[in-house]
């Protein structure tokens, strides 16, 4: 093989190796993902929710989240969720147990945790069409549900 064939073969070996490797821009940037995502979702309703691994109650909120998203998307609901866990395997399987049906980001270092200078897990906030802040809740059981679920519809038929 020819000197510089062999190098260009090196360095596309070497560039798949790094792709491979690597993980997403998305992992190291979660504040800017955040803040994208509620741009995309302008003029929609936002249920945001930070979540872990090791989150007992977030085994039971994600199946209601599923049912909300489905329920209320052609209305506008938007579900995101934010994942806290330091590694993304032990998120991954997670969802394999608990399957999610919306948006997850990344947030192994806390970043927005601690932007949302969150109390407790689950944390949920939830947004308006216009991105401002209507709720905020932590922890999640059945008398909750109900509760976050009246704020959802609210929210969706408030006249803005």
């Amino acid at each position: 093989m020819p000197f510089s064939l062999k190098i260009l073969v090196n360095l596309l070996l070497i560039t798949m190796i790094i792709m491979f490797i690597s993980k997403p821009s998305h992992a190291y940037e979660p504040i800017q993902e955040f803040e994208q995502t509620m741009e995309r979702h302008k003029g929609k309703v936002v249920y945001v929710d930070f979540w872990a691994s090791w989150c007992v109650p977030c085994r039971k909120s994600f199946p209601w989240m599923n049912t909300m998203q489905e329920k209320y998307q052609e209305q506008g609901l938007i579900v995101l969720s934010i994942n806290l866990d330091a590694q993304t395997e032990l998120a991954e399987k997670f969802l394999k147990q608990t399957p999610a049906s919306f948006d997850i980001i990344y947030d192994a270092k806390g970043k927005l945790a601690r932007q949302f200078k969150l109390k407790g897990m689950p944390s949920s906030y939830l947004f308006d069409r216009h991105g401002k802040l209507i709720s905020a809740h932590n922890g999640f059981n059945g008398k909750k549900q109900k509760i976050y679920q009246q704020e959802i519809e609210q929210a969706l038929t408030a006249k803005n």
